[in-house]
């Protein structure tokens, strides 16, 4: 294995133990997977059917499904498309399971490699806790995710992230802030200029959409 495999095997499992910890802790609830409260939990969620809602059969990977809540969202939403969740911490996916069964229209599996495309892959809340892992290196693991969710989803894809523009002094040194510029400059250059950036919905984040040609 070389070092960019073992640095990214490294963050993938300080990922899943800090999310096992969470979910431990507080359940299959909105802190469960480390947000506030279930209101900016469903704020959040909503940011991605400008992505997906003129396709409501479409099939979606959501990439740290945690315990499955996007799936709820979406099927109360109206979206009926076929929903295959991946999370890099078993108990999360355990979680997930237990709570929406699996079946024709849902599956779940433990991992950070989607096996086949969907119409549509998401991720959210999955750049956002770096721990003590070096900015630099952190920002690697975000574009290499990326990649993986643009071939991962055939039609699009979005994820959230963490923004410099929150306020200095609420910010935490185990999480990673990333300037919203620079992140559309980069999603336009490598994936086309079908990118929306969204920064209007009130948290202290931004989402980012990206529809392939």
């Amino acid at each position: 294995m070389n070092t960019d495999s073992l640095r990214q095997a490294q963050i993938l499992s300080d990922v899943a133990a800090y999310y096992a910890t969470k979910l431990e802790a507080h359940g299959a609830t909105a802190r469960g997977v480390d947000w506030n409260g279930p209101e900016s939990h469903q704020l959040r969620h909503r940011q991605f059917l400008r992505l997906i809602e003129n396709d409501p059969d479409g099939s979606i990977i959501d990439l740290g499904c945690g315990f499955g809540d996007f799936l709820d969202f979406l099927r109360r939403s109206g979206h009926r498309g076929p929903f295959i969740g991946y999370d890099i911490a078993p108990d999360m996916i355990e979680a997930a399971r237990s709570l929406h069964g699996e079946g024709e229209d849902r599956r779940w599996h433990v991992g950070a490699m989607p096996a086949i495309a969907a119409d549509f892959a998401i991720a959210s809340g999955v750049f956002n806790v770096k721990g003590t892992i070096p900015a630099e290196l952190w920002l690697d693991y975000i574009h290499q995710t990326m990649d993986v969710l643009a071939d991962a989803g055939r039609k699009g894809f979005g994820f959230n992230i963490l923004s410099l523009s929150s306020d200095e002094d609420r910010r935490r040194p185990n999480l990673y802030y990333a300037d919203p510029s620079l992140m559309l400059g980069y999603c336009l250059s490598r994936y086309g200029r079908s990118v929306a950036l969204l920064q209007d919905y009130g948290l202290y984040e931004f989402t980012i959409l990206v529809r392939h040609p």
